[in-house]
Order: structure tokens, then sequence, then C-alpha cells
């Protein structure tokens, strides 16, 4: 049997919607609009101890974290998925390796990202669930292209795995996870739904003091562990934003069958830095001001492995267009700078930073 902790009885009485990782950045920001809409949540953990911590943080949010309990299953383990998904309507699999540094063998990301994602899918069509929102990311529409990549990408494109040059383990994760549920859905997805959310670099504020790494985008310039600006920036989305497109996909009938990649705005390493400098004056003096050429860089990362994930975006500008998303669902977000605002105010007032 999974173990799990129960919700008091007086919470909501909205359809049941599983959330995987719930620990995880935007797995709680997922369960904050769910439980703000009335759903009942259930989220996975891998262990349960982490669960009081959890609710106290979403009851700091929402008057409904009555309508919470938690479960224990793994990624890579096929104990307590069966009891996790009882009486699910939905689910939203959020859950994915994304660690700071990349690990020597890639199998370490892509084993678990992709049987993850399967084992998730396998017992949701057991269990009679109606939908499965995946969330996979940009990096499985916008990588392995070159030297013939798109000037903006959209959900027609998939990124190739096998050009090793233009990807890091994380980023071929996210393709062969997300390549794998459609092929479950295409051989035994039964009646059951699939939709995908696709962000780009997610920040924005947490719901409690668990981040991810995408947030070193803004802790390594407000401590002052960057000299200067390398040559690369990112498509940035608020993790508030994300949230609500998984709803969306959960929700509309048209989203069935589809991929949404969800995007605000483009936005130079350095653009951060100055959007940081102009919110935060007190901290302008750890902020870089100097250019860090890509040259000097990859000797840098020869010896600094946190550094290496970045090589392949050097003086690459990968674009991707949310235009479907908000067409189709008709979502929308909030602009970039005021994510990295409401990001760097969040971590300096959890004293994470």
């Amino acid at each position: 049997m999974a173990a799990m902790t129960d919700a008091t009885e007086d919470g909501p009485a909205g359809p049941l919607v599983l959330v995987t990782g719930a620990s995880g950045f935007i797995a709680q920001h997922v369960i904050l609009q769910l439980l703000d809409k009335g759903y009942r949540v259930r989220g996975t953990l891998r262990r349960l101890d982490k669960a009081p911590d959890l609710r106290a943080a979403f009851a700091a949010h929402s008057d409904r974290a009555a309508g919470l309990d938690f479960a224990a299953v793994d990624l890579g383990a096929d104990d307590g998925w069966a009891e996790a998904m009882e009486g699910v309507s939905f689910v939203q699999h959020v859950a994915s390796p994304f660690p700071p540094n990349q690990p020597k063998d890639p199998e370490e990301l892509i084993a678990p990202a992709r049987d993850g994602a399967l084992r998730a899918l396998g017992f949701a069509r057991a269990a009679g669930v109606k939908r499965v929102v995946l969330t996979s990311s940009m990096a499985a529409v916008a990588y392995g292209h070159a030297p013939d990549r798109p000037a903006m990408a959209d959900e027609t494109h998939w990124s190739n795995p096998d050009n090793l040059a233009d990807n890091t383990a994380y980023t071929r994760s996210k393709t062969i996870a997300e390549r794998a549920a459609w092929a479950f859905m295409d051989s035994d997805g039964g009646p059951m739904e699939l939709a995908t959310i696709n962000p780009s670099a997610v920040l924005g504020p947490l719901v409690g003091r668990d981040g991810s790494a995408s947030l070193e985008l803004v802790t390594q310039l407000l401590t002052g562990k960057v000299p200067a600006y390398p040559d690369f920036g990112f498509e940035i989305v608020d993790v508030r934003d994300v949230a609500a497109a998984h709803l969306l996909a959960m929700e509309r009938p048209e989203a069935a069958g589809e991929r949404f990649l969800v995007s605000a705005d483009y936005m130079m390493f350095r653009e951060i830095g100055d959007v940081l400098k102009a919110t935060l004056p007190d901290r302008a003096r750890k902020i870089p001001s100097r250019n860090l050429p890509s040259w000097l860089f990859r000797l840098l990362a020869t010896v600094t492995p946190a550094m290496q994930q970045v090589i392949p975006e050097l003086g690459v500008r990968r674009r991707v267009s949310a235009d479907k998303a908000r067409r189709m669902l008709g979502w929308s977000a909030r602009p970039p700078a005021e994510s990295v605002r409401d990001c760097a105010r969040d971590l300096i007032g959890k004293g994470l930073v």
C-alpha cells in the first residue's frame, strides 16, 4: 500500500488531481492554483517527511490547503502508484529531475525522466484518469538543430537528442521523455488524453523554500558568483503563468493531444543583471558589469562542472513562439522583467540568497 497523509474531511469537494513532484518549484504553483479553484489535490513525494512543511507552506498562501494530501511514490519504482491514482480524475505529471550540474552519465537524468513519464501514464490509464498534463520543456523543441536552427521554433519542431554538441543530458532527457509519452499514447493510451506544457526558463516567486535549478539565473548574480556576462540569453516565463497553462491544458477540451510552448520573451543574461541592479541597488556591487568572452567561458568550464551545461547556449539565440497557447488556451504571460524582480525579492525575503 502507498504511504499517504490524509487531508481533513472538511476540504473542498471538487475533482481529485494528482500532482507529481509536489515539492518542486512548478508543481507547488500548480497545486496552489488547483486548490484555489476548488480542486482536491494529492501530491506525490519520494518521502513523506516533507509533507508537514509543505502543508504549512500552502496554508500560508491558501485557505483551501485542507483539500491537499500526499502519497509517497518514486519515478523509478512501481510501489505506491496504483494507490496514489485511486479516485483521481486528472494527473499533472510535473516531476522530472533537473539538477544544477550535469551528471557524468546522461542516463542518470534520461532514465527517470522517461521511465517516470511512462510509469505515470501507465498507472493513470489503469485508473481511468481522464487526462494527463505532462510538464515538458522548450528543451524538447529548440535543441539539436544546429546548423539549421529555426529562427522561431514552435510546437511542430522537435529537438534532436542525438546531436550531442547542441544538447545537455537535461535537454536530451526532456525530449526523450516527451517522445516516449506520445508514443505510449499512440499505442496504449486508450481513451485517456494527454497534453504537454513546454515552458522556457522559469522564474518568479516560490511558494515555500524549494526552488529549481532555473533560479540559478538569479541567485548566481545576486551572490556575486558570476564575474562577467557570458554571451547567451534565455526565453523566460513566470512560474505563475506556467501553472496557469497547466490548468488550462487540463480543463480545455481542445487541449487534448496538443503541445503548448509557454514563454513571455527573450532576455540576455546581461539584461537580467540590469533588471536586478535597478530593482536592488544595494546588491548592485555584486552584479557584474563586464562581458565574458566565450573562449574564456569554455576554458573555465573545463574545471567548473556547473558551467558545462551552458556551453551549448554560447552565442546562440533560441527563440520560441507561444502563439498557440495564447490562441487555443487564452493564455497570457506577464513581462519577464516582472518575473526577475519578483523572484529576486522573494529569494531575499526568504533568506535564500
